[in-house]
C-alpha cells in the first residue's frame, strides 16, 4: 500500500468493515434471493466455474447449478434462521462436470449467501483429530498451561508459524498471555506484551463475536469487487457472516508492519462475552484446508466451554472460600456485638480472602482501623462521597483519587478501595485498603503514540511492535472478580449478623439500628422491584396495539412476577422450586387440563433473583402457547395474549401438549428445553415484540445463560442453559398446590350486587372497583377507613365485601367482625406473607398483592358466587 493510499484510510473505529462490498481471492460468492434467483456474485466467478458474471445475474439458480447440488443447498437453506448461522458442505459438484467445492452458506437479511472455494482433499480426519487435542486439554490442570495448550493444538491444526492467546481486560486493552512459535521466520515472541485497546476497534470485536472464525489467505492479494444486478445496488451486501469478506485496509497495512503475511483468529466466547482470541500469523501465504479450518473453529467453541467452565469453577472456589468466611462472621457478630468495631479482628477474618494493607469501619460517625489506611479525617471524606454518589452501593476502585481526587492527599498509604455499605446508617461502611503498586507494563509499540503516515486526522495503523515500558503509578493491584464476589458476600453476611445480633454499641441503639437494616434492605429490594415493573410497562406500551390490550398484557405479566415473589418469599426470599414455577403458569392458564403441560427433571432449587427472570420468561412461553401454539385451544381462557406469535394461523387444531425436560450437565448447569407439539403449523414471527425478546435474551443477559429458539413447523422449540451459580442443589419436599382455575370473564359473578371495597391506596380502590365491575357488581362502595366502611355497613346492604388488611396506622379486623355478625361474605386482601397473623378469621379466603382478575374470580367461585350467576 502507497503512502497515498494510506492517508485515503478512514479512522478505523468508525469504519464500515462488514460491507466492504469485496470479497478475497481463493473463493466466489452468489447471492440469491429467497425464490433462488441470483443478484450478486464476485466478479472472479469465471475463474472457478467458466462463467462470466453476467451469466449469474438475474439467472434462477436452477439454470447454472447441478440439480443434485442444488437440491442438497436447498435442504440446508431451510435450516438456516435469521440467527449467526453458518452451515457447511464439503465436496460439493456444483458446477456439471467441474470440481467439487467446499461451500459456506448463511442468510443475509433477505438474500442466501453462497460462499464456494475448490475442495481440498486432506487425507487426515480433522474430527478425529480435534477430539484427541479436547482429550489431552482436559488434562492440562493449571490455566497459563491450558492457555498454551490450546495454542500449541490450533498450530498443529493449522500450521501457522505463530500462534498467541490473546485476551481482553475490563478497558479493551489487550495481552498475549499464551504463544506458540514454530520455525526461525517467526521473529520476536510477543508473549506479555500489551496492545492498546483501539488495535482491535469496537465494530470487529462486534464481529468476532457473531463470526468466530476469520482467515486473511494471503495479505497481499487484491481484493474482488462483487457484482449486483441494478435493483439490488442501492444496498449493501451485510458480510458480516462472510468466510470471504474482505479485509479492512487498515488491518492490512497492520498486518505488513508486522512482517504477516496471512492470519486467522478464532474468538473465545466465555458468558456470552469476547474473552479472548487465537490470533494466528504466518509469514507466507497460508490456507488450510476447509475440512481443517471448520475443526479449528469447533476446537475454539470446544476450548471456549472448556475455559468457561474452568473460571466458573476457579469462582465457585472463591465463592466457598468466601461463604465459608461469612459464615465465621455471622457465628462471631452472634456472640460479640463489639465485633464491628473491632477492626484488627475483622482484618483477619477478611484479609485472606480479600488481601489488603488496611481497613477502617465507620459506624455511627465514629471510625476503627488497623493497618495502613488514611486518617480518621480522610476515611470520613471517603465514606461522605460514597454516601452521596453510590447510594450505599458497593464500590472498587484501584485508583481512587481518579474518581475523588481528595484521595491524592494519602496516594503514599492508600490508592485502592473496596467500599462495603453495612446498611445502616448513610455513611457506615467497611472500607478495605490497598497501596500503590508500581506496575511496568510491555506494549508493542508506544500506545499513546500517531507513528503511521495518516494525515488529515485520519488514523494510520501502527507500525512498530518493539516492545515500549511504561510505567503504571497511582493504582494498587486491582481487585479480581472474586474478590468483588466476595465482598458482596461479606456485605450480606453482615447484614445477617446484624439481624441477628440487633444491635451494635449499645442496648439503647438496639431497636433502632434493627429498624434501619429493615428500611434499608426493604428499600434496596423494593428499588429493584419498582425499576423491573417500570421496564416492563414501558417495553408492553411499546409493543401494544391498543390500550386495552396494554392493561390486559401488563396485568399478566404483573402477575407473573408476583407469582414468583410470592414463591421466593415463603421461605424467607430462599431459592424456590422450578417444578412450582412452571406448574404455577400453567395452572392459571389451562386448570383443569393442566395435563397438557408435562414436567420431567429433577427437583431443582433456583435462587431469587434468577427465579423472578425464569418467571417472565415461563410467562411469556406459556402466553404465546395459549394464544397461538400447542396450548392454543381447549380449556384456555381467551384473556391469555401476549404481543408475539408462534405462528400466525389462528387456534383451530386441538389437544396439543408442552413438554418442559430440565437436567444437568456436565458442568454443573442447568439445561431446559421446552418443546410444543399437537398444535397449529408454526410460522416464524414476523414481528419481535418485547414477549420474543423477554424468551431470547433473559437468560443470556440476566442471568449470563444461553437460549436457542426454534420454529419448527411441527411445533415451537426453546432450549436455555441456566448457569450453576444460579442454583440452590435440590429440594427434599414435594410440589406446592397447585392452582384453582376460574373463568376470569364471567360478567355474571356479581350480576347486579352491591359490592364493599375497603382500600386506602386510592389508585388500587380505583383499579380494584374496575375490576368488580367487570363482573357485573351494579355498585361498588369504597372506604379509605375501617369507619367509613363500618358507617357504610350500616347504611346499605351490601354482598360481597373485598377488605385491605392493613389501612396504614388500623387494621381492617372490626370490619371483617361486623361483615361477619350481618352474614356478609368477605375476602381479605393484604401485601403480608399469606395470613399476616392476626385476621381472626381463619376461614376467610386470603389474596396477596398485587392481585388481577384470576384472583378475585377466585375467591368468588370459593364463597359460591359462580352458583349464583
Amino acid at each position: 500500500m502507497t503512502e497515498a493510499a494510506t492517508t485515503d484510510l478512514l479512522d478505523c473505529a468508525s469504519e464500515p468493515i462488514h460491507v466492504p462490498g469485496t470479497v478475497q481471492s481463493y473463493g466466489f460468492l452468489l447471492a440469491l434471493t429467497l425464490d433462488w434467483a441470483i443478484t450478486r456474485v464476485s466478479a472472479n466467478v469465471a475463474a472457478f466455474t467458466g462463467l462470466p458474471p453476467a451469466a449469474w445475474l438475474g439467472s434462477i439458480a436452477a439454470d447454472l447449478i447441478a440439480p443434485q447440488a442444488l437440491h442438497t443447498l436447498r435442504n440446508q437453506a431451510a435450516y438456516l434462521r435469521e440467527t449467526d448461522e453458518i452451515h457447511r458442505l464439503f465436496a460439493i459438484e456444483l458446477i456439471a462436470g467441474r470440481p467439487p467445492f467446499d461451500i459456506a452458506m448463511h442468510r443475509s437479511g433477505d438474500a442466501i449467501v453462497i460462499e464456494a472455494e475448490p475442495a481440498m482433499l486432506d487425507e487426515r480426519e480433522a474430527a478425529a483429530l480435534v477430539r484427541a487435542m479436547l482429550a489431552r486439554l482436559k488434562h492440562s490442570e493449571a490455566l497459563p498451561a491450558f492457555l498454551r495448550d490450546g495454542a500449541r493444538h490450533i498450530q498443529a491444526l493449522t500450521g501457522f508459524a505463530r500462534v498467541m492467546v490473546y485476551r481482553f481486560d475490563a478497558d479493551g486493552h489487550g495481552e498475549v498471555v499464551a504463544e506458540a512459535l514454530r520455525g526461525a521466520g517467526t521473529g520476536t515472541p510477543y508473549l506479555g506484551l500489551h496492545y492498546p485497546a483501539g488495535d482491535i476497534p469496537a465494530q470487529a470485536r462486534a464481529l468476532y463475536l457473531r463470526s468466530a472464525f476469520r482467515i486473511i489467505a494471503d495479505v497481499a492479494s487484491d481484493p474482488v469487487p462483487i457484482d449486483s444486478l441494478p435493483s439490488a445496488a442501492s444496498e449493501k451486501l451485510d458480510q458480516s457472516l462472510s468466510v470471504l469478506r474482505a479485509v479492512s485496509p487498515v488491518h492490512i497495512e497492520y498486518l505488513r508492519n508486522m512482517g504477516v503475511a496471512a492470519s486467522m483468529s478464532i474468538s473465545i466466547v466465555v458468558d456470552g462475552k469476547l474473552w479472548g482470541l487465537f490470533a494466528c500469523h504466518h509469514t507466507a501465504p497460508r490456507l488450510p484446508s476447509f475440512a481443517y479450518r471448520t475443526g479449528a473453529e469447533l476446537f475454539g467453541e470446544m476450548f471456549s466451554m472448556m475455559l468457561e467452565s474452568r473460571l466458573r469453577r476457579d469462582a465457585a472456589e472463591d465463592e466457598a472460600r468466601a461463604d465459608a468466611a461469612a459464615r465465621l462472621l455471622v457465628a462471631e457478630m452472634e456472640h460479640d456485638r463489639g465485633l464491628l468495631t473491632n477492626a484488627r479482628r475483622l482484618g483477619e477474618l477478611i484479609f485472606d480472602i480479600i488481601p489488603a494493607a488496611g481497613l477502617a469501619v465507620r459506624v455511627d460517625g465514629k471510625i476503627w482501623s488497623t493497618g495502613a489506611v488514611p486518617n480518621p479525617a480522610q476515611c470520613s471524606a471517603i465514606t461522605s462521597w460514597l454516601a452521596a454518589e453510590t447510594h450505599h452501593r458497593m464500590f472498587s476502585s484501584a485508583a481512587l483519587s481518579t474518581v475523588f481526587p481528595p484521595a491524592a492527599d494519602h496516594a503514599d498509604t492508600a490508592v485502592g478501595l473496596v467500599a462495603i455499605p453495612l446498611m445502616r446508617g448513610p455513611e457506615d461502611y467497611l472500607l478495605l485498603f490497598r497501596p500503590e503498586q508500581a506496575t511496568t507494563i510491555l506494549w508493542a509499540g508506544d500506545p499513546d503514540k500517531s507513528d503511521g503516515p495518516g494525515t488529515n486526522g485520519r488514523l494510520a495503523p501502527r507500525q512498530s511492535f518493539n516492545a515500549w515500558a511504561e510505567l503504571v503509578t497511582g493504582r494498587s493491584l486491582s481487585f479480581t472478580p472474586g474478590e468483588l464476589v466476595a465482598a458482596e458476600t461479606i456485605r450480606v453476611a453482615l447484614l445477617e449478623g446484624l439481624y441477628r445480633s440487633r444491635g451494635l454499641l449499645s442496648p439503647d441503639v438496639q431497636l433502632r439500628s434493627g429498624q434501619e437494616l429493615l428500611i434499608a434492605e426493604l428499600n434496596h429490594r423494593v428499588r429493584n422491584i419498582l425499576a423491573l415493573i417500570r421496564g416492563v410497562i414501558s417495553q408492553t406500551r411499546t409493543s401494544a396495539e391498543d390500550a386495552e390490550g396494554f392493561i390486559e398484557t401488563l396485568g399478566k405479566r404483573v402477575q407473573s412476577l408476583a407469582r414468583a415473589h410470592d414463591q421466593i418469599t415463603s421461605d424467607r426470599w430462599g431459592p424456590a422450586r422450578l417444578k412450582d414455577l412452571i406448574s404455577t403458569e400453567s395452572d392459571a392458564y389451562l386448570g383443569p387440563r393442566r395435563d397438557r403441560v408435562r414436567l420431567s427433571g429433577p427437583n431443582v432449587l433456583v435462587r431469587p433473583a434468577a427465579f423472578t427472570a425464569l418467571a417472565l420468561v415461563f410467562h411469556e412461553l406459556m402466553t404465546n402457547a395459549a394464544k397461538y401454539g400447542a396450548l392454543s385451544n381447549g380449556g384456555v381462557s381467551e384473556d391469555a395474549l401476549s404481543d408475539d406469535a408462534l405462528s400466525e394461523d389462528g387456534a383451530e387444531a386441538g389437544g396439543g401438549t408442552v413438554t418442559v425436560a430440565w437436567r444437568f450437565d456436565s458442568a454443573g448447569d442447568l439445561l431446559i428445553d421446552w418443546s410444543e407439539s399437537g398444535g397449529p403449523e408454526v410460522v416464524p414471527p414476523t414481528r419481535r415484540g418485547f414477549g420474543s425478546a423477554i424468551i431470547e435474551r433473559s437468560v443470556p443477559y440476566d442471568l449470563g445463560g444461553s437460549a436457542a429458539l426454534q420454529y419448527l413447523p411441527t411445533g415451537f422449540v426453546a432450549n436455555f442453559c441456566i448457569p450453576g451459580r444460579h442454583l440452590a442443589g435440590l429440594s427434599s419436599t414435594d410440589v406446592a398446590a397447585e392452582t384453582v382455575f376460574v373463568d376470569d370473564r364471567n360478567p355474571a359473578l356479581l350480576a347486579g350486587l352491591h359490592v364493599l371495597l375497603v382500600e386506602d391506596t386510592m389508585i388500587i380502590a380505583m383499579d380494584c372497583a374496575d375490576m368488580l365491575r367487570g363482573f357485573g357488581a351494579s355498585e361498588v362502595v369504597t372506604a379509605a377507613t375501617a369507619r367509613a366502611a363500618l358507617e357504610a355497613i350500616e347504611s346499605d346492604s351490601f354482598a360481597f365485601a373485598l377488605l385491605d388488611y392493613n389501612l396504614g396506622k388500623e387494621t381492617s379486623i372490626a370490619v371483617a367482625d361486623a361483615l361477619a355478625a350481618h352474614g356478609i361474605p368477605f375476602a381479605f386482601a393484604t401485601g403480608y406473607d399469606g395470613d399476616p397473623g392476626g385476621l381472626g378469621h381463619p376461614d376467610v379466603p386470603v389474596i396477596g398483592k398485587p392481585y388481577g382478575r384470576q384472583q378475585i374470580a377466585q375467591i368468588l367461585t370459593r364463597l359460591g358466587f359462580a352458583k349464583t350467576a
